[in-house]
């Protein structure tokens, strides 16, 4: 089985018309394109391609290379893949924290509401 080859350079851009995130990662044999949904048609494909090569985050002779069945030819794959995305844990860590005060909150705030409640309705 071969070796994952190390990517040169890693990109990810985000496109929010179609709440769709992009990871281009070129490495020295391949340019692979992730997207985390299917929804970039053939021509909004080659147009991504186009300014990818145009900004230079690819080679200039990516700029023209054609669709084919398969992803694309000359070494450019396009996937539908989401196993590249990873929420970062000090992320995580803090939405925990921030739920579990309003949960206390929350809960804090009923106890006091039925408490009162209660003492009213016991006059």
């Amino acid at each position: 089985m071969p070796s994952p080859v190390a990517p040169l350079s890693c990109h990810e851009f985000y496109f929010p018309d179609v709440d769709t995130l992009i990871q281009v990662e070129q490495s020295a044999s391949a340019i692979i394109i992730r997207a985390s949904r299917n929804t970039f048609g053939e021509q909004r494909k080659r147009r991504f391609i186009h300014a990818l090569a145009a900004e230079g985050f690819i080679p200039d002779e990516c700029e023209w290379w054609s669709l084919s069945p398969a992803g694309f030819s000359g070494g450019i794959r396009w996937l539908v893949d989401v196993s590249w995305l990873r929420l970062d844990p000090a992320v995580t860590a803090k939405a925990r924290r921030f739920m579990a005060r309003l949960i206390t909150g929350a809960v804090l705030l009923w106890l006091v509401l039925m408490t009162t409640l209660l003492l009213h309705s016991a006059r």
